[in-house]
């Protein structure tokens, strides 16, 4: 081959060589270019955090696990791992948080993607009543390893100063049962079961109101009696000097209420408001010689002179010294010697008697006080002297002591 001919030969193959790699280079980077444009653009948000991703992945499934993430089940996924990949799908992916949820003192593990408390339990059934205690709180944000307990909420009644009334509440002590329903408790009142005991259902919780007062209260006081004898008056006969007046004194009691009824009464101060003053009575010593009698008549004995026991003849008048009682008197029964009972029976005319003078059960008619019936007898009444009963008091002094005529009836 001539020398020019070997160059043009040269040159032939340097073009073929260049053309052969060119088209190689082409091919590849074409290549290259198809791979690349058959991904699928997926948008991924993993635990709140936004990317996109172009992918070859099949499904959801693969394409997490070329980012490195191994779904749990109990993981919250969208869509579902076995839905295929397409262009523009949004995946996602959230991690579920372990817990440990506490209800009524029995603990479990939960795993969940919820975002609150309140959502958590809604995921497990638990219902929340109004009155339920849930720590931390409903709103509260979940966090990995935390502790949700929840106390169920329970009945108790509960008697305050007499009234029940009902109320609920969760396993606690009385103590602070009480402070939840505001009810307070005064220095003196009783509580039933102690303060520190456990609250449990069903349960009746008494409280006593105790209250302590003082309460004044002014009393009567009764004056005494007080006798001297006196000259000037007839023997036996009494008057009355001074009538007496009755002292006041002053009591202070500590009155214990319990539930606003009184329960004890004490005793701790007296005071003299008043003194009372003595009734004095004036009792005479003087020997009186009885009146002479008149004759009325032969068959008749004198009339101001008193007859033996049992005599059958006509009225007799002589007279009495006269003092006035009643049923009510220092001693006094109210009963007479002969049964009557003057408290039942006010208005009946009676007159105490000596029975040697005037027999019992003898009609009588004392002059200014009328017809009487002998039913009684008194310790102080001895010869003429007699005792007219009034039923009250004021009548009585009224009456005081005198000497009045009495007829007594056959």
């Amino acid at each position: 081959m001539a020398p020019n001919g070997r160059k043009w030969l040269d040159l032939w193959r340097k073009n073929v060589t260049a053309t052969a790699s060119g088209f190689l280079a082409i091919s590849a980077t074409t290549g290259v270019a198809g791979y690349e444009m058959a991904k699928d653009d997926v948008t991924l948000t993993a635990n709140g955090k936004k990317q996109e991703i172009r992918t070859h992945a099949e499904n959801v499934k693969e394409l997490l696990e070329e980012q490195g993430i191994r779904p749990r089940k109990e993981d919250y996924v969208y869509p579902s791992l076995n839905t295929p990949i397409t262009d523009d799908l949004h995946i996602i992916w959230e991690a579920s948080k372990e817990v440990t949820l506490t209800v009524n003192g029995k603990a479990k593990k939960v795993w969940t993607t919820a975002d609150t408390v309140e959502e958590l339990l809604r995921s497990q059934h638990v219902a929340v009543g109004p009155y339920d205690k849930v720590t931390p709180t409903l709103s509260a944000k979940i966090k990995k390893g935390m502790d949700i307990g929840v106390e169920k909420a329970f009945p108790v009644r509960v008697n305050v100063g007499g009234k029940q009334q009902q109320a609920w509440t969760t396993s606690t002590t009385v103590a602070d049962f009480l402070k939840q329903q505001g009810i307070e408790l005064g220095e003196l009142d009783r509580i039933e079961p102690s303060l520190q005991e456990k609250v449990k259902e069903q349960m009746t919780i008494h409280i006593t109101r105790v209250k302590k007062v003082t309460d004044v209260v002014e009393e009567p006081v009764d004056f005494a009696v007080m006798t001297k004898q006196d000259s000037s008056l007839p023997k036996g006969e009494r008057r009355v000097i001074e009538p007496g007046e009755k002292g006041k004194i002053e009591k202070t009691y500590e009155v214990t209420f319990e539930n606003g009824k009184e329960v004890a009464r004490k005793l701790i101060a007296t005071k003299t408001v008043k003194e009372s003053k003595a009734r004095i009575v004036a009792i005479g010593t003087k020997t009186v010689e009885p009146p002479k009698p008149s004759a009325i008549g032969t068959k008749t004995k004198r009339s101001d002179q008193p007859s033996s026991r049992g005599s059958n003849q006509a009225a007799k008048t002589f007279y009495v010294t006269a003092t006035a009682y009643t049923a009510y008197c220092k001693g006094c029964s109210g009963v007479t010697r002969t049964g009557v009972n003057l408290r039942q029976n006010p208005s009946t005319k009676v007159i105490a008697v000596d029975p040697s003078i005037i027999p019992l059960g003898s009609k009588v008619y004392v002059e200014g006080y009328g017809y009487a019936i002998a039913a009684d007898t008194g310790s102080g009444i001895k010869g003429y002297e007699i005792d007219v009963f009034f039923p009250e008091e004021s009548d009585a002094m009224r009456w005081g002591r005198k000497r009045v005529k009495i007829r007594v009836l056959p």
